[in-house]
């Protein structure tokens, strides 16, 4: 097999105390993702409330649009992993971003001009969701490259604590600015983070290196198989990906309809509907802050088994929610699935990049995200038929019931047995 991948840089030095934001390289990663995540987030809410307000689109319609943006994964999530393991990672990220900017520039300019349309929304929502899926794997692949293998972690949870942070600002902001400005113009803001991410990755001084080719002609397709295979065979891997892919069909089914619920059944104005999900989204923040240290004080693996418990049956609070007091069991509800989601992901992102081996990291990385958010575009369509035929509200029951049961997953692999995730794959 041939391909070429990134070797390691050199270790850094020891640095002063003050954690990894004293290391620039990942200083400047750190804001790329955080800023570029805040306008993401602005794009979550922004873009269906422009499908609503400007186009006074359909439930069904609205749910088609977040299953565009996540459609690239099962399109070219596989082959995507194996380009980015022959790529320089840093300029792959770049230029998503650049093209990013680009397609959300184009709504904006369209409504000027009186020629949007739901096909320019759903094009620019396949565009952006084809730029994230490389992003994505070339950001999860090139990390290590920056740190030792023991700052993965913290690095991680600074990232996802961030990225937790920006579903709380993100649509607090677009629905700020949809209420003052109108929705078009919140996704101007989306268009100018990422250019300020590409900025930020532009100015990273770590050079990586290519890995010298292995034997054998470049294959494609043969590339594909072996991260495929690796996934399949290991099993952490494997009851991760699979549990992954289940409870984002729950996930995704209740927010691909949320902001339909929230709008049109309980009749909240678009400022107090960002605000809302902003605040649902809190507890991430902490959760991200404390995933370490309960990783370190009972596990890894009891870790992974703890988040999925807290973030499946308290999401059935969710669909209780209505005008008035009603809201605060949103807010209960959503605070307590963002919490243990965000410690999940700490866990399971951290556990992955310093398992799988650097060659076979873009194509691992790919492999479980095919399923983990392949069933993205599928949960939304279903929650969009099921909203349009029984109603928004009937619609996040059937979805929240499927999370609060996907947390059995996880006790059907090893991790039960365990109170640590291994360090590296056995030996066959």
């Amino acid at each position: 097999m041939s391909t070429a991948t990134m070797s390691r840089v050199p270790d850094p030095p020891v640095r002063p105390r003050g954690g990894l934001f004293r290391h620039r390289d990942f200083r400047l990663l750190w804001t790329a993702q955080a800023v570029s995540s805040v306008g993401s987030n602005v794009t979550t809410v922004a873009l269906p409330l422009v499908a609503l307000a400007v186009l006074d689109a359909t439930t069904f319609q609205v749910a088609v649009l977040t299953a565009a943006a996540w459609l690239p994964w099962l399109l070219v999530g596989l082959p995507a992993g194996a380009w980015v393991d022959r790529l320089p990672r840093r300029p792959v990220m770049i230029v998503c971003d650049l093209a990013s900017a680009l397609l959300f520039l184009s709504v904006p300019v369209a409504a000027v001009l009186g020629v949007l349309t739901i096909g320019q929304l759903l094009a620019v929502a396949l565009g952006g969701g084809l730029a994230r899926v490389f992003f994505e794997t070339a950001d999860q692949a090139y990390l290590p490259t920056l740190l030792r293998p023991e700052e993965v972690p913290e690095a991680n949870a600074k990232l996802q604590a961030t990225q937790t942070a920006s579903y709380v600002v993100g649509p607090g902001l677009a629905g700020l600015v949809a209420q003052l400005a109108g929705a078009v113009t919140a996704l101007l803001l989306d268009a100018l983070s990422f250019l300020v991410s590409a900025a930020c990755l532009g100015r990273i001084r770590a050079v990586e290196r290519p890995a010298p080719r292995l034997d054998g002609p470049p294959s494609l397709r043969r590339e594909v198989a072996v991260g495929i295979r690796f996934v399949a065979r290991d099993p952490y891997l494997r009851v991760m990906t699979l549990f992954g892919a289940a409870s984002n069909i729950g996930l995704t089914g209740y927010q691909a309809v949320l902001v339909v619920f929230l709008v049109r059944s309980a009749g909240l104005p678009p400022g107090l509907v960002g605000l809302l999900i902003g605040l649902a989204s809190l507890g991430g923040i902490v959760g991200a802050t404390i995933a370490t240290t309960v990783a370190r004080r009972i596990g890894t693996a009891r870790a992974m088994l703890l988040a999925a418990l807290v973030s499946g049956p308290p999401a059935l609070l969710i669909p209780l929610a209505g005008p008035g007091l009603g809201v605060v069991w949103l807010l209960l509800g959503g605070v307590a699935v963002s919490l243990a989601v965000s410690v999940g992901n700490v866990v399971k992102g951290s556990f992955r990049q310093t398992y799988a081996p650097q060659a076979l990291l873009g194509r691992v990385t790919v492999s479980m995200q095919l399923l983990n958010f392949g069933t993205i575009p599928l949960a939304a369509v279903l929650a969009g038929a099921l909203g349009a035929a029984y109603g928004p509200g009937r619609a996040i029951w059937v979805m929240t019931g499927w999370l609060a049961l996907t947390p059995l997953i996880l006790l059907v692999g090893p991790l039960r047995r365990r109170r640590d995730l291994p360090a590296a794959p056995e030996p066959a």
